[in-house]
């Protein structure tokens, strides 16, 4: 008996989709144009969604691209700079971090054979492809002893070192910088455009050979490389109590007023180097924003007046994975606010399913009154209609998928960077199909309720 069941109502069903799928070929502008609308909701989803998602990877790939667990100790005055030797103190100071680099960048002319030109250049340790994360596509890196030595050895960027010899290895050919004969001993892997501060059109060389090109003592940022990301963490709110010191800015030597008075002041316990209320400052602008900046605001009465016009900051230490982490969210928000405005579209789209489905009842009702009369259930009928709208809902998704995934190809042939993201994908479908659903369940109750003899009476 419950078999007999069960295939009643499959062969019910059937019978139900097939004429659903008349009900809409019988009238295919009708039903064009309702699919039309829905497939613009979708695309408009799949499209902008995927528009923002490539963006998003853009963004983080670039932050990537400069290696990680890495922490950038920026001077943005001379009157701060930094002792190359400091590199290495920090290493040894600061737990958590196995190696760091002088950074200094400058211009030179370059001179290649017969051609002559400005080159941006680079200048840092050894340890530089181990700290930024670079491999090499020819020859090798420059060795600590020509560091130590100010050998003139010069690894070229991609960009640079594919341009030369027409994509072959220039390894062992030599150029000049400012006059001075450079070897090249290796060129870097390619890192794309805009990523890894364009170190593709960048030649690297010693630091201290750096230095004398620029005619400098000092440079003016420091690289440091931790073993893991909770070791960067903590490495950043270290070194923010180290150059707070070198700066003068730690307050707890006593003065002489304070110490008299109330005994605020005294000096925090041993290895601290600030007091208790600039940890808890250092260590929230560390885990919200990524980075710590030094700057006069913390100075005695004797040092008030701003080192720098304008309030700008003497150092900057910033956590590279912390930008990464804050890139990404902050992209993730513009693509779903960029897929929340797009899905207004499905919505208009369910409201025209809704519309043809309402006119078709009413067109249908003799139809609908015959059916009723030979003997069709009201759960037939509901049926039938339901599966008219999911069908023109399905086609709808489907041809807009295929839109999206066109209107991406059409993007990314403009310099866009886009993705074809299955997130919205899936989304956007499963929206479509179940405002179609929605949107018919009244037309669809509307249809199957009229009772037979006033259905066939209205006719």
């Amino acid at each position: 008996m419950k078999k007999n069941r069960i295939f009643s109502f499959l062969v019910r069903t059937l019978f139900a989709a097939k004429m659903a799928w008349h009900g809409v070929l019988a009238h295919p502008m009708r039903s064009a144009l309702t699919i039309l609308g829905v497939a613009i909701g979708v695309t408009s989803v799949v499209s902008l969604m995927g528009i923002g998602e490539g963006a998003r990877q853009a963004v983080v790939a670039q932050f990537k691209s400069l290696g990680s667990n890495v922490i950038a100790i920026k001077a943005n005055d001379p009157s701060v700079e930094f002792d190359p030797e400091e590199a290495g103190d920090l290493v040894e100071r600061v737990s958590g971090l196995k190696m760091a680099t002088p950074v200094i960048n400058t211009k030179a002319v370059m001179r290649w054979r017969r051609a002559r030109g400005t080159a941006s250049i680079i200048g840092v340790s050894n340890e530089f492809p181990q700290i930024r994360d670079h491999a090499l596509i020819s020859g090798h890196f420059f060795t600590k002893w020509h560091v130590l030595q100010r050998s003139p050895v010069a690894v070229l960027g991609y960009n640079i070192g594919h341009g030369l010899l027409g994509g072959r290895s220039p390894v062992g050919q030599t150029f000049t910088l400012n006059g001075e004969t450079f070897r090249i001993v290796g060129v870097l892997a390619p890192k794309g455009s805009d990523k890894a501060e364009g170190i593709d059109d960048k030649i690297v060389i010693p630091y201290t050979t750096a230095l004398k090109v620029a005619g400098k003592k000092k440079v003016d940022e420091i690289w440091v490389k931790a073993d893991s990301t909770q070791d960067a963490d903590l490495a950043v709110v270290q070194l923010g109590r180290i150059f707070k010191r070198k700066l003068g800015l730690d307050q707890s030597a006593p003065t002489p007023s304070a110490g008299s008075e109330s005994g605020e002041g005294q000096a925090p316990e041993e290895g601290t180097g600030v007091s208790s209320s600039e940890q808890v400052n250092m260590v929230h602008s560390t885990d919200s924003g990524g980075f710590v900046t030094l700057s006069g605001e913390g100075q005695t009465q004797q040092a008030q007046q701003p080192i720098i016009p304008g309030g700008e900051d003497l150092i900057t230490i910033t956590n590279l994975n912390q930008l990464v982490q804050e890139a990404d969210q902050a992209n993730r928000v513009m693509t779903l606010l960029l897929g929340g405005i797009a899905a207004v579209s499905l919505l208009v789209g369910g409201l025209g399913i809704m519309n043809i489905m309402l006119v078709s009842v009413t067109e249908r009702t003799e139809e609908i009154g015959v059916r009723r009369a030979i003997g069709a259930k009201q759960i037939d009928l509901l049926i039938q209609f339901l599966l008219e709208a999911l069908y023109v809902s399905a086609i709808g998704a489907i041809a807009g998928t295929a839109g999206g995934i066109w209107g991406l190809n059409v993007f990314t042939r403009y310099g866009f960077h886009t993705a074809i993201s299955l997130q919205a994908i899936k989304i956007a479908v499963v929206v479509a199909l179940t405002s179609g659903l929605l949107f018919g369940i009244y037309p669809a109750l509307t249809a199957s309720s009229v009772p037979p003899i006033e259905a066939l009476r209205r006719q």
